[in-house]
Parts: C-alpha cells; structure tokens; sequence
C-alpha cells in the first residue's frame, strides 16, 4: 500500500500572512514522525517526495454545504 499524506488548508490563516497554509490531517500507509503542527505546501511536498508518499488535498466545504450537514 503506498503512503498517502492526507492535507487541507488552515481556516484561520489571513490573506497576505506570511504563515503557513496547511496542516496533515492524516498519514496512512506508513509511518513519519511530525514535529510541527502547519506546513508550507512546499514543506509537505518534499516530506511526500522523501518517504515516497502521494499528497491529498481536501477541497474546502462551500458554505451552502456546511449548513446541509448540520441538519
């Protein structure tokens, strides 16, 4: 089975912030030791490419979406 990281974009990073974007939701497949909690998407890619790992971003919920899944 190969690695897959899997990743979405942090909600409360600001436009223009120079912060990290994203943060690993789950790693499956394998195992890697993480130190940090916010990666840089650059970050996350050669982490991928050092272990052999495919990376998975989540696509952000749209807002309409959200209200569906509370009721």
């Amino acid at each position: 089975m190969k690695m897959k990281i899997y990743v979405r974009e942090r909600m409360k990073v600001r436009e223009g912030v120079k912060q990290p974007m994203f943060r690993i939701v789950a790693i499956t497949g394998g195992t890697v030791q993480i130190e940090l909690t916010h990666f840089r998407k650059f970050e996350i890619e050669q982490i991928a490419k050092d272990v052999g790992a495919e990376v998975i971003y989540f696509e952000e919920i749209p807002d309409d979406a959200k209200e569906k899944q509370k009721h």
